[in-house]
């Protein structure tokens, strides 16, 4: 998955659904991910995104209603927070891992990095590194950030060299994939096949873009679009056999009439069997060890053509 201009594109060949295989037979992959950053701007967190009202909220009420749901149904999720949060949160942290969830690297701030040079983009993942590590207890093996170049609104947009930053730091995967669904290799280097776990994410089954009221009191609230879409996936998913994904968060599904719905979506997918429920980080050590780069990155010359004025 070389860098373009404007946008990333595959030269992988994915795996069909008929070499997709999860551990102990399972049919599916079901993975949760919490998004506790409160960012709200392409800089990053600011402190007083700490203060307002949709933090208080996420952080209190919020985050101990999902917590509660996750407990009920026993599942495990991903925890992502950037570094400059990561104190403030520590006890909270520390007590997610000792449950058995994972907590992962979300930036520095949850900036957008793509106009800084590599030398900034380093030292600021050097130290969100060094802040989990001392944090949590142990270092982070999963990056997550959105690949939404030229979007004024976007926090935590990537730069042209996070991938290979990613890579040098001895990240295992990278979070926010969204040229396949199941885990696939990002590639930096196309001749040297130098290439980045990544997993699976859409816009579509996150819950900050069907979720925007009471925060902005425009009646922009699709909870039940929300919930039609995490269904609908679920089961094109278990179908055939690959991976479903999640992203919440807790100033956003917080609310009493979003988490009855996350419930109710709970419940259904509980029915079904043969679901395995990894963390990212359990997802990509299988996957890093069932479908190794060397014998499974199968790539083809890119069909992408760069002209004069094109974004390719």
């Amino acid at each position: 998955m070389p860098w373009k201009q404007a946008y990333t594109a595959t030269d992988e060949i994915s795996l069909g659904d008929d070499e997709v295989r999860w551990p102990d037979g399972n049919r599916c992959c079901f993975a949760v991910n919490v998004d506790l950053s409160l960012a709200r701007r392409p800089e990053g967190l600011r402190a007083a995104d700490l203060r307002d009202s949709r933090a208080i909220f996420g952080l209190h009420e919020g985050l101990e209603q999902l917590l509660a749901a996750l407990v009920r149904f026993n599942i495990k999720a991903t925890f992502t927070v950037p570094a400059a949060m990561a104190r403030l949160l520590g006890g909270t942290l520390r007590d997610l891992v000792s449950e058995g969830h994972e907590i992962a690297a979300h930036g520095f701030k949850h900036e957008d990095v793509s106009a800084l040079d590599r030398v900034d983009e380093k030292t600021r993942m050097d130290m969100t590194t060094d802040i989990l590590a001392e944090v949590v207890g142990q270092s982070p093996r999963g990056w997550y950030s959105l690949p939404r170049q030229g979007d004024p609104f976007a926090v935590g947009t990537i730069s042209p060299n996070t991938m290979e930053l990613l890579i040098e730091a001895g990240y295992q995967y990278m979070g926010n994939g969204l040229s396949d669904d199941i885990p696939h290799y990002w590639v930096t280097d196309f001749e040297q096949r130098q290439a980045i776990l990544t997993l699976p994410y859409f816009y579509h089954f996150d819950d900050q873009f069907f979720l925007l009221f009471p925060d902005k009191g425009t009646g922009l609230e699709h909870a039940d679009t929300l919930f039609a879409n995490w269904r609908a996936e679920f089961d094109a998913q278990y179908k055939r056999g690959r991976y479903f994904n999640m992203t919440l968060h807790p100033h956003a599904i917080g609310w009493c009439n979003r988490m009855k719905l996350l419930e109710d979506f709970f419940a259904y997918a509980r029915d079904f069997p043969g679901i395995w429920n990894p963390t990212g980080g359990q997802c990509a050590s299988y996957w890093l060890q069932s479908y190794p780069a060397d014998t499974h990155l199968r790539l083809e010359d890119s069909i992408w053509r760069d002209y004069p004025g094109s974004l390719s």
